[in-house]
């Protein structure tokens, strides 16, 4: 039976709402365009028009994979954040509205910069933080610091695809670890690291821990590894008075904050996303003389 986009995309919506979606309209929307070969554009344009059997078939295929727990990220291959176009695989995290929090202060920080930033956007993944500041800060210098080769990899496709080889680039290095001496002096260092405890991570959904990469997930035994080692090993890396930035995990921003002050960070607040959550919390590094 002929059925319209329209028609299409409510049964994919009822289907994925049902489910327990958390965007149901997205994700039937994003899937109809990919099996129609539409932009969101075309389809808002021929939303009444009749869709082909073959069309119809790769959209019911692309939704059974959905409901199976497979992220619509990685069905399409590709995201937006924080208005910037991202290739996405399974070797890096889909960006979540939340992390639009970091990626707002880190803007934000940049920008209060009195000479041209250099900016390190640590664990970087995708490259979505720091792709997004680059975008909104046209002086800044941004490396994307990821230590997995194929996260490397997509990071790079995803300067180019923002035409931002001019500015920014990419550092293989590991968070864990101390800074390369080649570094030079950082005015910001914004991260969104792994932050899930290692036992935790076996709760998650399973369009998480069924499909994300664990790398990127699993933070140690009480999810707080890479907060203690960028505190500790990174902090020699920020000019005098420069700035850290990192997102945490519910219920971590109190330990996140003790040990950016153990670790000689002070000004050290907490900003809140907007379901009232502590998400970021941020301080800047203090000179000896402090």
């Amino acid at each position: 039976m002929a059925i319209t986009y329209n028609d299409l995309y409510l049964d994919l919506r009822r289907r994925f709402k049902g489910a327990g979606d958390v965007e149901p309209e997205r994700a039937a929307r994003e899937l109809v365009c990919r099996a129609a070969g539409k932009s969101n554009e075309e389809f808002v344009r021929d939303i009444r028009l009749y869709v082909p059997s073959d069309a119809v078939e790769a959209a019911d295929a692309l939704a059974e994979r959905h409901l199976s727990g497979e992220p619509v990220a990685y069905l399409l291959g590709e995201w937006e954040f924080y208005g910037v176009p991202l290739d996405i695989t399974r070797a890096v995290l889909i960006p979540r509205p939340d992390t639009e929090v970091l990626a707002s202060c880190a803007i934000e920080t940049a920008l209060a910069c009195e000479e041209p930033p250099r900016v390190l956007d640590l664990c970087a993944g995708s490259g979505c933080v720091g792709l997004a500041l680059a975008s909104r800060v046209p002086n800044a210098r941004v490396l994307l610091g990821e230590l997995d080769e194929e996260a490397a990899a997509v990071c790079r496709r995803n300067i180019r695809r923002n035409a931002l080889s001019a500015r920014v680039s990419v550092l293989c290095v590991n968070a864990l670890g101390p800074p390369p001496r080649q570094l030079g002096a950082l005015d910001l260092i914004v991260s969104n690291p792994p932050y899930i405890p290692t036992a935790d991570i076996e709760t998650l959904d399973i369009s998480v821990r069924g499909y994300e990469p664990r790398l990127a997930l699993d933070g140690g035994a009480d999810g707080l590894d890479f907060y203690r080692a960028i505190c500790g090993k990174w902090r020699e890396a920020l000019r005098p008075a420069g700035k850290l930035l990192f997102e945490v995990g519910v219920g971590q921003a109190d330990a996140v904050r003790q040990l950016m002050l153990a670790s000689g960070f002070g000004d050290v607040r907490t900003v809140m996303d907007l379901g009232g959550i502590p998400r970021v919390v941020c301080g800047t590094r203090l000179d000896k003389a402090s």
